[in-house]
């Protein structure tokens, strides 16, 4: 994959770093924590029960929560909250438990909160899991005025013998995506930059569409938890990536064993309006867009070539997902690959950059 200069002086594009969020930075972090305790890492932690795992995960919605402030849609930010956790925590095979919440806010306005906890309450009916409770934290003059904080926690189990891994991935697998809803909760300190930007308002209609601009950054984060059981029940599954911070290319990477990684085709769905938008209004670069947001696929299963023929045969009828990969490479070992990517025997020529070519899972996106 390659990339121009993304450098906003040189090009005048605007970069997740420009608008103050460093993604490399946090993943020396958790590089770091890890030295300190191993196992660190993965979508969720894994604690031994028996013959289960407990699967943990906990998350925020971030600066999504800023356009929940000026928008004033408070109903739906619960849902996010929820998505972020549970999400995370499915990419192991766990089926969620239960939930719990902190809200923290500088004086408590009872009828906005109540908002808040209907969207978490809704977000944990789409995940079939319990709201076992929470924290309300009320804090003089921490927060402005009418603004407050979220943080969620989730807990899930599976038995040991159907942790889904990536440890059995191999070259030929395929990446099969389930669709998004938009941004999810991830990327929004660009989109505010980008917003500014762009001189529109979130009241604005989302250019060549029916929606504003608040409407279409607002929809809430898919659950995709039932729809992943349902389609691990049926076996094949091995592995799953939640594409949530570090966009397209640094969390799908994270489910493969080393030395495997993929070469995906970008029109291989359909990628929502509103990240055509971002991606004009703020003159962003391709690679800091994957890099940044889901671009419209949240969920990514690496499954066996029969598994995908079944997921995909079902898809028409109960929920839709895209083949959006040829197969797994290594990268250890092949430079070119030549893919029939007509289907009628024509031929392209995708060029891997040497930068990738590492002893490490990678992602190529042509």
């Amino acid at each position: 994959m390659s990339s121009k200069s993304n450098n906003q002086g040189e090009t005048g594009g605007l970069t997740y770093k420009d608008a103050g969020v460093d993604i490399d930075a946090g993943s020396e972090l958790v590089r770091r924590i890890a030295k300190m305790a191993p196992g660190i890492g993965g979508f969720g932690g894994l604690f031994p029960l028996g013959d289960s795992y407990l699967v943990a995960g906990t998350d925020g919605v971030g600066t999504k929560l800023k356009l929940a402030f000026e928008t004033g849609i408070h109903e739906t930010i619960g849902i996010d909250l929820v998505a972020m956790s549970v999400n995370d925590i499915v990419t192991s095979g766990a089926k969620p438990l239960f939930f719990l919440d902190y809200f923290a806010t500088s004086h408590l306005d009872v009828d906005l909160a109540e908002k808040v906890i209907k969207g978490i309450v809704d977000g944990c009916q789409q995940s079939d899991c319990t709201l076992l409770g929470g924290e309300t934290a009320e804090m003089p003059d921490f927060y402005a005025e009418g603004e407050y904080d979220l943080s969620g926690f989730a807990v899930g189990i599976v038995p040991k013998d159907s942790v889904i891994d990536g440890k059995n991935i191999k070259v030929g697998d395929v990446l099969i995506g389930l669709p998004s809803s938009g941004v999810h909760s991830n990327g929004f300190s660009l989109v505010r930059r980008v917003l500014a930007r762009s001189g529109l308002s979130l009241k604005n209609q989302l250019p060549g569409e029916t929606v504003t601009l608040g409407e279409a950054l607002m929809a809430p984060t898919v659950i995709y938890v039932k729809q992943v059981l349902n389609i691990i029940s049926k076996g094949g599954v091995k592995g799953i990536a939640h594409i949530t911070g570090g966009g397209f290319t640094d969390n799908i990477p994270r489910v493969f064993p080393d030395g495997l990684g993929a070469v995906i085709y970008k029109d291989s769905w359909l990628v929502p309006p509103v990240f055509r938008w971002i991606q004009e209004a703020g003159r962003i670069e391709d690679a800091e867009m994957r890099r940044t947001f889901n671009m419209g696929i949240g969920m990514v299963l690496v499954v066996s070539q029969e598994a995908a023929l079944g997921i995909l045969g079902d898809a028409p009828g109960a929920y839709t997902a895209y083949r959006i990969v040829s197969g797994q490479m290594n990268i250890q070992q092949q430079c070119y690959e030549t893919i029939d990517k007509s289907g009628n025997g024509g031929q392209e020529l995708i060029a891997k950059n040497t930068q990738f070519l590492l002893d490490h899972s990678s992602i190529i996106v042509s």
